[in-house]
């Protein structure tokens, strides 16, 4: 008589073998697709379906299960099969109106709605409202701030510093210019907590202030580095005073394009007089409300979360210590800002958006 319930026997080549492998060492697998994998290494190596079970801590018909599937299917015979899940129990023209309604409309006397709210007015469950909202990505509670440029040479302004990042001149050095007003040298009324396992960093909610400091900066965009020098004031006498450090840093033989904002001190008399002496500096103006565009920008929001805001400072002094062993530390170790944005990429962005604001009727 023949005999019963004998294993499938599994033979599998030396790349399946190290696949199957990898999947029972695997720490980030899920642990049923491990357990499964651990299944077909003990039957490759001759196991008893039984003696496997013993061994893994499962049923003998499971492991019959998974070897079978093995068998037929390979390595994706031991992922799960789909499941249809429950049936679907709000009809398409409910969630249709949902959505329609959290678009076009808002609740009275509010300016955006929430799941409580729109729970009780679409008569759905808070649970519902949020499931729909998550499958059509649809966030009342939040938003995002924009403000389009009035600049009537803003195509070509646009043009001219994208083309600066993107195909910077021979012979020249690319410097992003700007001043970070007001950095506050705030002191914490008491000491921060330290950071600890299950908690944040602690800091206190007040403080006391000991004064400001601007911090103007010229970043490299070939290489990444920063120029920066702190002054009391944010005037066009100081704009002058960091013109000439960056005079005396950049070699005389290359020309220097500084990128800069529209602030009032970049267009002075006293600005323009010393640039008509100085002909190998030149300025391109960003448009107006168009901040982005200058690269340092990215840099002040760097060196704003990793050295300013959790500080705590007890005078000026301090804080201009911190913001200079901060830009040493970063010019010993730093890359530039890969910029990849064509001015031709820019304007189609900004078309889409001017085509989404004349849209909602506004």
């Amino acid at each position: 008589m023949a005999a019963r319930n004998v294993a499938r026997p599994i033979e599998i080549d030396a790349d399946t073998r190290q696949q199957v492998e990898a999947f029972a060492q695997s720490r980030s697998l899920p642990h049923g697709l491990v357990v499964r994998a651990k299944i077909i290494l003990l039957a490759c190596d001759g196991m008893r379906n039984i003696e496997i079970a013993q061994k893994i801590g499962l049923s003998r018909e499971s492991v019959g299960k998974w070897r079978s599937r093995f068998v037929e299917r390979g390595l994706n015979g031991l992922y799960d099969e789909l499941r249809p899940g429950r049936p679907r129990q709000i009809e398409e023209e409910r969630i249709a109106a949902l959505i329609n309604k959290t678009l076009r409309s808002t609740p009275r006397g509010q300016t955006q709605w929430s799941c409580r709210t729109m729970s009780d007015s679409a008569g759905m469950s808070k649970s519902t409202v949020q499931r729909v909202w998550n499958a059509f990505g649809v966030q009342p509670h939040r938003h995002r701030q924009f403000k389009l440029s009035n600049d009537p040479f803003f195509i070509e302004k646009v043009c001219d510093i994208v083309g600066l990042y993107l195909h910077p001149p021979d012979h020249a050095m690319v410097l992003c210019v700007d001043e970070k007003s007001q950095c506050q040298a705030l002191e914490r009324t008491q000491p921060s907590l330290p950071l600890g396992l299950g908690y944040v960093q602690g800091y206190t909610h007040d403080y006391v202030r000991h004064g400001t400091t601007t911090l103007f900066a010229a970043l490299d965009v070939a290489n990444g580095q920063v120029l920066t020098q702190c002054r009391p004031h944010h005037r066009h006498q100081e704009f002058l005073s960091f013109l000439r450090l960056i005079e005396g840093n950049v070699p005389e033989e290359l020309e220097v394009h500084l990128v800069v904002d529209n602030y009032g001190s970049h267009k002075h008399a006293a600005i323009k007089g010393w640039l008509a002496r100085h002909d190998r500096f030149h300025l391109h103006f960003v448009p107006n409300y168009s901040s982005w565009l200058n690269q340092v920008e990215r840099w002040f929001s760097l060196i704003t979360q990793r050295a300013i805001r959790r500080g705590s400072f007890a005078s000026v002094k301090e804080l201009v210590a911190k913001i200079d062993q901060f830009v040493k530390a970063y010019n010993e170790d730093c890359t530039p800002f890969m910029w990849h944005a064509t001015a031709q990429s820019i304007l189609e962005k900004l078309g889409r958006l001017c085509q989404a604001i004349s849209g909602t009727g506004h």
